[in-house]
């Protein structure tokens, strides 16, 4: 799955990064990298550009990078008042 198919309050980790090694290091250097978890903040109308957040920061990324991400979608579950993700 890409990381632009996901929805506002998705959770996800990352797989593989698919993309020139220019757009691959300024990824990396925001901490998108292989095995990172993110979740979905917003998304603008129609999905042109979306929010994430890694590591404690936020981070805007246009739908054409978002399409070069490929995650692996997490299913967080709450379980008397403490989060666990499937």
């Amino acid at each position: 799955m890409k990381l632009s198919e996901l929805r506002k309050g998705d959770h996800a980790v990352i797989l593989k990064i698919e993309t020139d090694e220019s757009l691959k290091g300024r990824l990396i250097s925001f901490g998108i990298a292989r095995g990172t978890e993110l979740s979905i903040e917003e998304c603008s109308i129609g999905k042109k550009t979306m929010e994430i957040l890694v590591d404690d920061t936020l981070i805007g990324l246009r739908a054409e990078e978002a399409a070069k991400i490929e995650v692996e979608k997490l299913e967080i579950i709450e379980i008397d008042n403490e989060t666990e993700k499937l």
